[in-house]
């Protein structure tokens, strides 16, 4: 029997105390789509094939059974977190004047050895933020 593999990520999670200034940032600087929302809980952003999801992470942290009665696993991280998002290449310098328009100080950027370029901020809750050009794993 052939052994079954994972086929690609499905959602990626931060976690801010702050969900209001999480969904302004988000979808108001970076332009995603919001598709759900409980406050004191949750904001989920819609990408192409996948989804965003930003958790307040003290409400998280706690086992819950708040879907039919069934238990969703405690999740929630301490310190800051990752994540990074795909750029088109012909868009680098809009990104750079978007960040700098909405205030958003750029923290680094890294020219890779197979050229391509990743920017990297902060969001609210102090999390890393990485535009990356599209090709930087091939």
């Amino acid at each position: 029997m052939r052994r079954p593999r994972v086929r690609r990520v499905l959602e990626t999670v931060l976690y801010l105390e702050d969900l209001e200034a999480a969904e302004d940032f988000y979808s108001g600087v970076l332009g995603m789509e919001v598709f759900g929302r409980e406050p004191g809980r949750h904001v989920f952003f819609r990408l192409e094939r996948s989804v965003f999801l930003v958790f307040k992470a003290s409400h998280t942290s706690r086992v819950q059974t708040d879907v039919g009665g069934q238990a969703i696993p405690r999740h929630g991280p301490t310190g800051e977190g990752h994540v990074a998002f795909v750029m088109e290449a012909d868009e680098v310098a809009a990104w750079r004047d978007a960040l700098g328009a909405s205030g958003i100080p750029i923290e680094s950027e890294v020219r890779w050895p197979n050229g391509e370029l990743s920017i990297y901020f902060r969001d609210p809750g102090g999390n890393a933020v990485e535009l990356a050009t599209p090709m930087l794993w091939e």
